[in-house]
């Protein structure tokens, strides 16, 4: 959905910062898309006065279009671009291979978020300093290091006391950091042999997997040291993702296009295996508690907001999930989104032909995920004014 500011602009204008997990999403998909477009940080008097009243809550990213549109989500701003400008598609068209997408992408957006927000608040010795200078050029429009300190301070305790709520405390640490080392390794090998996810063209499940590579776990000094480490080709592929055109010198010759016959390179099936078991777990704990929510209310009217407080917020939650992952048990907050976010990727699967679905379900043999794509919401979800949503 959509509402407008009220006024016209040149250009697209995208709302974010380069700290911002899912700026670094929409700012990948904008360039890669050649869509021009400016960045404005939220503390321009424009943000404040006309885009922050309309959506009610503080957010970033943000695209105003030229004609004052305003979209928020990175999910919804993609698929509005990719419905108003089709070429060059972004999307992969064919059923397996658009299945694969939009669950990297939920991956990415959601599972991700733990690990991200652990490098960048968990080693704060490494990363304080460079966080401070971040979060004070978007916090305030002062040139002044300690007014621009001062006013970052508030948003950093709020963003580092977050840590519990994502299931982050001593002892999960281990396991968080074993999947993503193990996540790093996988996309190493895979990046070593093709410039993108799916071959010789980004898609959305590269603009997913850049939300939390590139601004937390790309940019902060402790995350970034280790990528580059261990991960080298990863961290040249997030070079790559914020580069104008699809070409890369590395691989000269390759065509700008998807694999051939709805194939899925074998190289990402290890993904899809570390997927569906370090995220599968979190997907159904989440789903369960959604369907407890929707019990305590039978016959919930449709359009009610998808919240324990019932309050029109950013990562609204529904209580308290547990479940397993690597052997150590999590405790965290349910967050909506997961389980929206993942039906995006298994409802599109649902809609799939028989010899599609057939070739889909001997990938998910090969990657271990029956069980996790059959998960489905007891209800379904949708965005509606800039929130989940009863269906």
């Amino acid at each position: 959905m959509s509402i407008n500011s009220g006024r016209t602009n040149e250009t697209f204008i995208l709302w974010g910062a380069p700290l911002s997990l899912y700026a670094g999403k929409a700012r990948s998909y904008l360039i890669k898309k050649g869509l021009p477009y400016r960045e404005c940080f939220p503390t321009d008097p424009v943000f404040q006065t006309r885009i922050l009243p309309q959506i009610g809550f503080f957010v970033v990213p943000v695209l105003e279009t030229p004609d004052g549109s305003i979209v928020q989500d990175t999910t919804d701003i993609i698929e509005y671009l990719e419905h108003r400008f089709p070429e060059p598609s972004l999307t992969p068209a064919t059923p397996v291979q658009c299945t694969v997408a939009r669950l990297i992408d939920a991956f990415a957006s959601e599972g991700l978020l733990r690990p991200a927000m652990h490098y960048r608040w968990s080693y704060l010795q490494h990363n304080e300093p460079f966080l401070r200078a971040e979060f004070g050029r978007v916090a305030a429009a002062s040139r002044n290091p300690a007014e621009r300190a001062a006013a970052a301070a508030p948003f950093m305790q709020a963003m580092h006391s977050y840590l519990p709520r994502l299931g982050v405390v001593p002892e999960t640490i281990a396991a968080v950091e074993q999947s993503h080392e193990e996540l790093l390794d996988i996309l190493d090998a895979h990046f070593l042999q093709h410039p993108y996810l799916l071959g010789g063209r980004p898609s959305i499940a590269d603009f997913g997997l850049m939300a939390p590579l590139f601004a937390h776990l790309g940019r902060d000094p402790y995350p970034s040291a280790l990528m580059k480490t261990r991960a080298a080709n990863v961290f040249r592929w997030t070079e790559r993702m914020n580069t104008a055109g699809f070409f890369d010198g590395e691989f000269d010759g390759l065509e700008a296009t998807y694999p051939p016959d709805d194939a899925t390179p074998e190289t990402l099936e290890p993904l899809l295996s570390l997927i569906f078991r370090d995220w599968g777990p979190e997907v159904l704990a989440t789903a369960e508690r959604y369907r407890e929510w929707l019990e305590q209310t039978p016959a919930l009217p449709a359009g009610t907001v998808v919240s324990e407080t019932g309050e029109r917020q950013l990562h609204a939650g529904l209580g308290t999930i547990h479940y397993v992952l690597r052997g150590c048990p999590i405790t965290r907050i349910a967050m909506p989104e997961v389980l929206w976010h993942f039906d995006k990727a298994a409802s599109y699967a649902r809609t799939l032909s028989v010899n599609a679905r057939a070739r889909l379900d001997a990938l998910l043999r090969r990657t271990g995920g029956e069980s996790a794509m059959a998960i489905t919401p007891a209800r379904p979800l949708k965005r509606e004014n800039f929130v989940l949503v009863v269906a």
